[in-house]
């Protein structure tokens, strides 16, 4: 493959994760963001990259069988997560797996993100799921979050991090801001002791309107 193949989506990549880490959404050497190129390949942040800095050199591109085609270093460790995704979910065209405070605490915790506070949060999460622990990098930790992730938008994974996936990268993205901002309302209401939750009601001509 010449190394100038997919340029742009390495580019397009590489934006998102320096924004990711701008946001305050992971750290400099956490989390990493994927792209669907075809049918067969993937773009991934590489391991070991300053995520607040990176640019395409810093993306490689996988085969779906997990090798790499290109790029100076070193794949992601979780390039098994995101391509057990993409093989499990064929509508999934990226995914961005981030170490966001808010959401991450969701997933140290028995409880999980009330989505019924806002009505944008229940609209673009949903119900997210929480995948079982399993060590960073493992084919267990791929396995589990490729389950959670058949049946949700967004994971959190438990005692690790968050993720999400979506049409382009801009929806996986979003979900991500969404749900930390859905987590820290979830904190928020339980210190204060009073909310006023959308009712079922709401719900469904939520879930009628925007699927």
């Amino acid at each position: 493959m010449h190394k100038e193949s997919f340029l742009k989506q390495k580019k397009d990549v590489a934006k998102w994760m320096r924004r990711l880490y701008k946001k305050g959404l992971t750290t400099s050497l956490g989390g990493n963001i994927s792209m669907r190129l075809d049918d067969n390949h993937i773009a991934i942040t590489a391991s070991g990259t300053d995520k607040g800095r990176i640019k395409s050199s810093g993306i490689a591109i996988v085969s779906m069988d997990g090798e790499q085609i290109d790029g100076d270093h070193v794949i992601s460790m979780e390039t098994g997560m995101h391509l057990a995704i993409y093989s499990a979910r064929n509508d999934v065209n990226a995914i961005v797996h981030a170490h966001a405070p808010m959401g991450s605490l969701f997933a140290v915790v028995p409880r999980g993100i009330n989505t019924s506070l806002l009505a944008e949060a229940y609209t673009i999460l949903g119900r997210p799921m929480l995948a079982a622990y399993a060590a960073p990098g493992s084919e267990e930790l791929a396995m589990n979050v490729a389950k959670v992730a058949m049946d949700t938008n967004v994971v959190l994974m438990a005692n690790h991090g968050v993720l999400a996936v979506g049409n382009s990268l801009l929806e996986a993205f979003d979900r991500i801001e969404v749900l930390e901002n859905a987590a820290k309302m979830t904190f928020l209401t339980s210190l204060i002791n009073e909310k006023t939750e959308l009712t079922t009601e709401h719900l469904a001509e939520l879930k009628c309107l925007f699927g």
